[in-house]
């Protein structure tokens, strides 16, 4: 119910250069994407040469050297910026550093993800929080208490904050997804709450939108098999394109909670109900009872609940076998 959910093609680390990052742009926007979102850091201020990985994408790896690897330069950030601001898709990004925010800040980046790393970096959440910038905080690994924390700690500066259901690992399984949390964390915040997606496949962004989520994040790439530790959790053109189409079809069938019939019940409403009808030929006169009168289709007669006011009544004119019985008739 409410606004279509915002679905954001997450493209850092599937790309290094900006032929193949304007490719993903373009594919991004040809799937129905809302949004498109990098990765700033530096690999000197986001991990150090001890930190390592242990996880099914990358296996046990070292953070630096992955982090190395894939950090993209100002001037490839510039020319993705550009690009899509030609293409009129929305691009924003992920910073780890305060440095990585200076950097956003001299493109004009116009709204920060907080990632599940940081979540619980206050002095972090501070300095992305008073650039006066829409926030989304990705909330992986988090219990509920520190969830509270960060979000009093961003409410405290800046009041455009939406969070992010996330479980960090790389795939996440289906069973570890935990959905519920999306409702929950709208019951105690109040403030829109997405998905970030780690699954495989797609349908548990999906299940987040009937879940009420607001915001889907998913990792894209442009071939599963590409080199990178995303490419393989990542979806496909193909795929995100069926994910957006099956969102769209989701909220169409969510509507808006009023209890009404459809528009389609109309004629169907008076065909398949039920009234009262007579059961053979009544004369005018005759009482009716439950000898020549029942419940059937159509529902152009008299409704059910008030056969008891029927029963006793006389026939105020002949009434034909099968014939559902008015109230003029009685």
């Amino acid at each position: 119910m409410g606004c279509p959910a915002w679905v954001i093609a997450e493209i850092g680390g599937n790309f290094l250069d900006v032929e193949t990052g304007c490719r993903l742009v373009d594919l991004a926007i040809d799937c129905g994407c809302d949004a498109v979102k990098l990765q700033t850091y530096r690999a000197e201020t986001i991990a150090s040469r001890k930190a390592m990985y242990d996880m099914p994408n990358v296996g046990k790896a070292s953070q630096f050297d992955l982090f190395k690897k894939y950090e993209l330069s100002f001037e490839v950030h510039q020319a993705i910026w550009e690009y899509c601001r030609e293409r009129g898709i929305f691009i924003f990004s992920t910073p780890s550093h305060r440095d990585d925010v200076e950097l956003l800040e001299r493109l004009g980046c116009a709204a920060y993800k907080i990632g599940s790393d940081d979540a619980v970096n206050l002095p972090f959440l501070r300095e992305v929080a008073a650039r006066g910038k829409p926030v989304l905080l990705s909330t992986g690994m988090c219990t509920l208490e520190e969830v509270r924390e960060s979000v009093s700690t961003i409410l405290a500066v800046n009041s455009e904050l939406a969070l992010l259901h996330c479980v960090t690992n790389y795939p996440c399984a289906i069973e570890d997804v935990n959905l519920m949390c999306i409702r929950r964390m709208q019951e105690e915040f109040g403030i829109p709450v997405g998905f970030s997606d780690h699954t495989l496949g797609t349908i548990a962004s999906e299940a987040a939108v009937a879940a009420g989520a607001h915001i889907i994040e998913k990792h894209f790439t442009y071939d599963k098999n590409a080199d990178g530790p995303d490419h393989m959790l990542s979806l496909d053109p193909t795929e995100m394109k069926e994910m957006v189409r099956n969102i769209r079809l989701i909220e169409a069938a969510l509507g808006d909670g009023v209890k009404r019939p459809a528009l389609g019940e109309k004629t169907t409403r008076i065909n398949n109900r039920k009234s009262l009808v007579s059961t053979r030929t009544i004369e005018a006169g005759e009482i009716l009872s439950e000898d020549n009168v029942a419940i059937k289709r159509p529902g152009t007669g008299i409704p059910p609940k008030y056969i008891d006011q029927v029963l006793g009544r006389s026939a105020r004119r002949r009434i034909e076998a099968e014939e559902p019985i008015c109230w003029e008739d009685v």
